[in-house]
């Protein structure tokens, strides 16, 4: 019988400490990004660990018709859970895809405000529906945590948890840093999706992505956000997919694809709030110097865009190495949580790949290059935005130099692509 790997995500333990508090617990994610994994891990610790009675964790799966008409009516749920409580004296109360309720936000409102002896955690797959039926009704009754696809250093835990150790140091051997790369460029093909990282094989890999492309469309693309036509949905999917890192033109992909702009506008919409590309938009300061209106975009997990593509070319030896860099960048960027992402881009054409911004307001540049660099090189964008903008700290993520250099007043920094968790 096979081993069944359990990867516990770095998020856990933010999960973990939020449970003894008042507020609901609300987990947000895409499909198959690990929400309901992190559920049963959080019923097993309550009961390995909190020595909590099984009969006082009540799991409830939204994605099931059994569930979804057994909690729909919140007057007959709420004697249920009366009922419950009779019995114990306090419950934990997990919902998972809580927006397949009509009003889930009211629902879960009426809920908290009757002060029962119970902990609501729930999750959601849909930022769109999340946000408009869940936290306005909540606000002040909730904290939020957002479900990744699996992080580099977690991708790393499940086929060697020393290396994932050892990309948190700052100096690593010549050996193991080939062993980490290695890694690494199979990650920026196959993605971060737990069941794909699990997969055993390349065409394993590609059936489960499929899987996952596939139920996103049925359950939430057509089912969810009712697009009507998947059809053309799915053709810009593919088009993007072929011009990440790219300024998107919302004209000329609207001609494209035959559609109108506000139907091309509500598809964008539905990728970006189901977590399946980020639309990244530009840094400025000075609206007349700086392009301000056509945003980049990117996908939230490279083998989703791998998928879209049809195109699972190791990485070494595809044509858009630089794309790819570029969008695990991004991806590794948001994951971290802690930063806003925009890009650089002047009239005159210089260009920095990502600027973030920390809560503090510091303001760190990043150029993305796929290439092997033999000596520090700055780019003429990296300069010109250093000599207009004066930070701090700057990164040229690279394939081989580790390196510290001064330019003006600010320190750069040379690094490989799996130190970006470091930044």
């Amino acid at each position: 019988m096979k081993k069944k790997v359990l990867i516990k995500r770095e998020i856990f333990s933010q999960i973990v400490r939020h449970i003894a508090k008042e507020e609901v617990t609300v987990i947000t994610g895409a499909r198959q990004t690990g929400k309901t994994t992190i559920l049963l891990q959080l019923k097993a610790h309550l009961i390995h660990e909190k020595k909590i009675n099984p009969s006082r964790i009540k799991i409830f799966n939204l994605d099931l018709l059994s569930d979804l008409e057994g909690i729909r009516n919140q007057t007959d749920f709420i004697k249920f859970l009366r009922e419950e409580l009779n019995k114990e004296k306090f419950l934990y109360v997990f919902i998972d895809e809580i927006q397949r309720l009509e009003s889930p936000g009211r629902f879960l409102k009426g809920i908290y405000d009757l002060k029962l002896p119970l902990k609501l955690l729930v999750t959601g797959s849909s930022s769109l529906e999340i946000k408009s039926k869940v936290f306005e009704s909540l606000t002040g009754r909730k904290r939020v945590f957002h479900v990744w696809p699996f992080s580099f250093s977690e991708y790393l835990s499940c086929y060697n948890p020393k290396l994932s150790e050892l990309i948190k140091k700052k100096s690593v051997s010549t050996i193991n840093k080939r062993a980490i790369l290695d890694h690494l460029f199979d990650f920026i093909i196959f993605g971060g999706y737990p069941r794909a990282v699990l997969a055993k094989s390349k065409e394993e890999k590609i059936q489960v992505l499929n899987e996952i492309y596939s139920s996103y469309v049925e359950k939430d693309i057509v089912g969810l956000i009712k697009i009507k036509n998947p059809f053309n949905f799915s053709k810009l999917v593919a088009l993007l997919s072929d011009q990440i890192g790219g300024i998107i033109n919302l004209k000329e992909v609207s001609s494209t694809l035959g559609i109108n702009h506000r139907t091309l506008e509500h598809y964008l919409s539905a990728l970006e709030n189901t977590f399946v590309i980020n639309i990244t938009r530009p840094f400025f300061t000075n609206i007349r110097k700086e392009l301000t209106k056509m945003p980049k975009v990117y996908f939230v997990d490279n083998g989703m865009r791998s998928l879209a593509l049809k195109y699972f070319t190791k990485f070494m030896d595809s044509r858009d190495k630089g794309e790819l860099l570029e969008n695990f960048v991004l991806s590794s960027l948001l994951k971290k949580g802690d930063l806003t992402v925009n890009y650089w881009r002047t009239k005159d054409k210089s260009e920095v790949d990502f600027i973030c911004r920390d809560y503090d307001g510091n303001t760190i540049p990043l150029e993305v290059k796929a290439a092997e660099l033999k000596k520090p090189e700055i780019t003429k964008g990296l300069r010109s935005f250093i000599e207009r903008y004066n930070p701090v700290r700057a990164f040229l993520i690279n394939l081989s130099l580790e390196e510290k250099i001064k330019f003006k007043n600010t320190q750069i920094e040379f690094i490989l692509p799996y130190s970006i968790e470091r930044i």
